[in-house]
């Protein structure tokens, strides 16, 4: 996130974008609906579901999936036509103006309508509504990222945002809200193939020098990794022969499951590290138990980069093992010993090689987080990113066209489906699963379906349905439900026994080489 959390209350417009915030960000939510109900901030929703957070917005526009460019473009369009837009912000901070004005000439209201089902008046009531506000934030989730066009979608919010100049000041913003705990900390720890600790780029020569210094280590990898969802197909075709897996269960939570098991099941060697036996760990040949977050100490960093401290409340059952002591070990055996004293000697380390951290220690977030980049022990922290400059300087607007969703409906797969979450529930249920009272309120998978839909397709409510996609089928109950858009249907992806992901196509985002989890192509038939 660009801002805080609690920076969304100071807001005057907040647009909420594929985000089912109430169910996946509970807390956050309740910053939202405070600002609301008792500040007089104005809310936009864009969403395919009329999700619960919808209730509250003064708009709510409900666009076809996978078309967040087309609408984007579009109220940029209305905010350039009506001369809306900040001019200072756009002159003294930004580049590429003339390139952004020249594409989002041709998205019309109507022709984004075309595209999108959202009437022409209600996209240029929500973009004259957010280009009106003296501070506007955006908050968005996974509706905005899972697709082959995610990196797209998100320079089309970046774009809008300072266009406006929204970005580095209290109430704006533009703000991604992470889908597991400490998401943002593992990629600031450099748990992605082509960055060290601090997004510095393991190509940088300047870079690798540095962390070769530090380790004691000569040459470093000049190229970068793979992406998770690359390393899926070379499994499959033998290239990938091992693969170690930490506190994840793709098994369940990976696209085209049907050949994501058949990949796994292509390895010569799986390692699970896991706090619980997951349905990948059943398929293991070796099993790390492994430490839950109230058995340890360390620091988590959440979606608003603040660090913040955990401390071990429990024992954890047997001679159970801190992640960072596995890992330690395992690179000792190796020939490259690793040792620590204490999960505070991480930290250490870390502000020694990482910049944005260097000024955070135990002692200074021993009762409050800081939010990074905090480059001192002097320095406060950062809450709001961009008040004065770009990392880069000045802030690049990108042109970027519509591209359709990589899978469309047709005869044979006449509806299409999105995933997502339901509150009681959380990923694979690795932990929520274990608990009665969360089963009670979600037992098992269903399928969201418009009555309109229902009445179609003859469908009851509580009926046993088969989904079908191109790549496999599951079975589950039929919901029928108002938030539902007709043409387009609903399943979690929690449950194991009717994983949604059966169904999910894996086209990637060819940048971020994230999957389409939300758009493919269905067909429903009554079980058997």
């Amino acid at each position: 996130m660009t801002n805080t959390i609690a920076d969304v209350e100071e807001a005057d417009v907040i647009l909420i974008t594929g985000s089912n915030t109430t169910e996946n960000h509970p807390v956050i939510s309740t910053f939202v609906k405070r600002a609301v109900s008792f500040k007089g901030a104005r809310l936009i929703v864009v969403d395919p579901r009329r999700v619960k957070i919808a209730s509250f917005a003064h708009q709510y526009l409900r666009p076809n999936l996978g078309t967040d460019v087309a609408w984007i473009n579009g109220m940029m369009h209305v905010i350039i036509q009506e001369n809306l837009y900040d001019k200072k912000f756009v002159e003294d901070r930004t580049v590429g103006f003339d390139e952004l004005k020249r594409v989002v000439e041709k998205y019309t209201p109507e022709y984004v309508e075309e595209i999108t089902g959202i009437p022409a008046k209600s996209l240029k009531d929500a973009a004259r509504m957010y280009a009106g506000a003296k501070s506007a934030a955006i908050l968005y989730c996974m509706g905005i990222t899972q697709h082959t066009t995610g990196t797209d979608n998100v320079k089309s919010l970046a774009n809008l945002s300072m266009l406006c100049g929204n970005l580095g000041i209290p109430g704006g913003g533009v703000n991604p809200l992470r889908g597991q705990n400490n998401v943002q900390g593992a990629c600031d720890m450099g748990g992605l193939p082509d960055v060290y600790s601090g997004y510095q780029k393991v190509i940088d020569a300047e870079a690798r020098k540095k962390m070769e210094t530090a380790w004691g280590v000569t040459g470093l990898p000049e190229k970068p990794g793979l992406k998770v969802t690359e390393m899926i197909p070379k499994a499959h075709s033998g290239e990938l022969k091992a693969l170690y897996i930490i506190g994840e269960n793709p098994l369940v939570s990976d696209p085209d499951l049907n050949h994501a098991e058949k990949s796994i099941g292509n390895l010569d060697f799986l390692v699970v590290q896991d706090i619980f036996m997951t349905e990948t760990a059943k398929t293991a040949d070796v099993i790390l138990p492994s430490k839950c977050f109230a058995e340890k100490d360390g620091t988590f960093s959440n979606t608003e980069r603040r660090v913040q401290r955990v401390r071990k409340a429990v024992d954890p059952p047997g001679d159970i093992w801190d992640d960072w002591k596995i890992t330690c070990e395992i690179a000792t055996r190796m020939g490259f010993p690793m040792t620590y004293e204490t999960s505070e000697a991480i930290l250490q380390e870390i502000g020694q090689v990482t910049p944005s951290y260097a000024g955070i220690t135990y002692d200074r977030i021993d009762s409050i987080g800081i939010h990074w980049p905090c480059p001192n022990e002097q320095h406060p922290g950062t809450p709001i990113l961009h008040t004065e400059k770009f990392p880069i300087g000045k802030g690049v607007f990108f042109g970027i066209e519509f591209i359709p969703p990589a899978e469309k409906v047709d005869a044979d797969y006449p509806l299409y489906l999105t995933t997502g979450r339901v509150i009681y529930q959380y990923h694979t249920g690795t932990m929520t699963m274990k608990t009665d009272g969360l089963n009670d309120r979600a037992p098992e998978c269903f399928v969201e379906i418009s009555p309109k839909d229902a009445r179609q397709f003859d469908l009851a409510n509580g009926s046993a349905v088969t989904v079908a996609s191109r790549r496999g089928q599951i079975e589950a109950k039929i919901q029928i439900s108002e938030k539902a858009v007709e043409g387009t249907v609903f399943i979690p992806f929690h449950f194991a026994r009717a994983a949604a992901n059966r169904l999910t196509n894996a086209a990637l985002d060819p940048v971020s080489k994230i999957p389409e989890y939300k758009v493919c192509a269905v067909r429903l038939a009554k079980a058997a």
